[in-house]
């Protein structure tokens, strides 16, 4: 049985707390008025030498915002209240970017373990207690990120443009969109996601774990019928989802492919924690039956997807910017404009890095390479979020400063302290797994 060693329980617990304070101090410092607003804008313009300046707040304005803000000079009062709502959605946007970042992790896990049951793949059973402890996290994961949902629904930040009655009274578009992008069905939507994923988890868990217990293979037989029904589920609420909390964002564009991007960032980003777990369980003494073929396997599929990824998010850029259509393109530009350094930060460390690093084979069998690679690539897939949020809710008022490191922070340590309690309930080795000794003996 694996025990949580005091040492990773405190800077869990360190973590949170630190995060925590950090978090507080963005929503405690964010404006409350119109002239703190422009205030904080004028003295970050003297600061940074016209870096985030005031009269650069129109560029976000076109995409969601459009009908709440006028092409003028940028500085009547709607475009006043605009920039107000930037400010105070920065810790709020901080928040839901961590809150998301570490929840998709978990849900990677999912699919990829569903996948696993469902192919009766023969390298990874020695791998399911770990790929359990880490969908655990599902629960409070999921929680809170419907409790932000929540609140964005009841007006207590202004994350969503088309919760604003008054913002779609002004808006064509947004009205078309109504029957989908209306608050109620909005949050039905969201607890029917988390509640299939949650139950998925949870029956598949309890399934596993009969089954080391059982004299036949009734319990495996179930958990793979689950978990192929379950991959249909997945694959409809996931797209869903996607619009839902992200590209609805920014109401006005959309993409037929932005299921399958947020699919792929999840998914290689689950797949590194798998591989990152269970390097530090073995550095610990346990997992022993993991050999160095199951690391290079989890690698082998971080650089695929990793590529895929990247083809994913090519596809989706090329054909948006060689149309050049107005509405469509803007959500690029935005991101070209003032968003360069992460933008192009994410798609270095997404593609160039593990296609670099991860293509030759014998270095997915070194331990602390593959550690490495996936912390720049767990790095890359939090920038990937950030670049999907933070345009639509701050506009160019964003930052990476004590909100977002403490977003991370407090998010990172609830995961590894909810993950690795996890790990504490059930041997890591199943035992009657009928396809246990084909991945004892796996061998790439």
């Amino acid at each position: 049985m694996y025990t949580f060693s005091n040492r990773l329980k405190m800077g869990s617990f360190i973590a949170m707390a630190v995060g925590l304070i950090f978090l507080t101090i963005g929503f405690v410092s964010a404006p409350s008025t119109v002239e703190e607003a422009k205030a904080i804008v004028a003295a970050a313009h003297d600061g940074h030498g016209g870096g985030h300046g005031e009269e650069a707040t129109h560029h976000g304005e076109d995409k969601g915002h459009a009908a709440a803000d006028a092409h003028d000079d940028g500085h009547d009062a709607s475009h006043d209240l605009h920039l107000l709502h930037q400010l105070q959605n920065r810790p709020w946007a901080a928040l839901y970017v961590a809150a998301f970042f570490f929840f998709m992790i978990a849900l990677g896990v999912l699919a990829f373990y569903a996948v696993q049951r469902a192919a009766q793949a023969g390298w990874s059973p020695m791998l399911f207690r770990v790929m359990e402890g880490i969908t655990a996290y599902l629960v409070p994961g999921g929680i809170i990120v419907f409790v932000i949902l929540v609140l964005s629904v009841l007006h207590i930040n202004h994350l969503f443009v088309w919760m604003d009655a008054d913002v779609v009274a002004n808006d064509k578009l947004l009205q078309g969109k109504a029957g989908y992008l209306n608050p109620t069905f909005f949050l039905v939507r969201a607890a029917i996601f988390l509640g299939g994923w949650i139950f998925y988890r949870q029956y598949s868990r309890k399934l596993s774990l009969a089954q080391d217990e059982s004299d036949d293979n009734s319990n495996f037989v179930k958990n793979f019928r689950w978990s192929a029904a379950f991959l249909v589920f997945y694959l409809v609420t996931e797209s869903m989802m996607s619009w839902d909390w992200i590209m609805s964002l920014d109401p006005h564009w959309f993409s037929t492919l932005f299921g399958w991007y947020v699919f792929a960032s999840m998914f290689v980003s689950g797949i590194t924690v798998i591989a990152m777990i269970s390097i530090y369980l073995k550095s610990k003494g346990y997992l022993e039956q993991v050999n160095d073929s199951h690391i290079h396997d989890l690698a082998k599929f971080m650089f695929a997807i990793s590529i895929f990824w990247t083809y994913l998010w090519f596809a989706q850029f090329m054909l948006i910017w060689y149309a050049n259509i107005p509405e469509e393109v803007t959500y690029f530009v935005t991101r070209l404009e003032d968003y360069k350094l992460p933008f192009f930060a994410m798609l270095a460390m997404n593609f160039i890095f593990p296609l670099l690093v991860l293509m030759n084979s014998d270095y997915k069998r070194v331990n602390w390479f593959v550690v490495m690679a996936g912390i720049v690539v767990l790095l890359g897939h939090y920038l990937d979020v950030f670049n999907m949020v933070m345009p639509a809710t701050v506009g160019d008022q964003w930052h990476i400063g004590l909100p977002e490191i403490g977003g991370i922070l407090f998010f990172g340590g609830l995961f590894i302290y909810w993950v690795f309690t996890a790990l504490t309930k059930a041997p890591l080795q199943p035992k009657r797994n009928p396809f246990l000794e084909e991945s004892r003996q796996f061998h790439y």
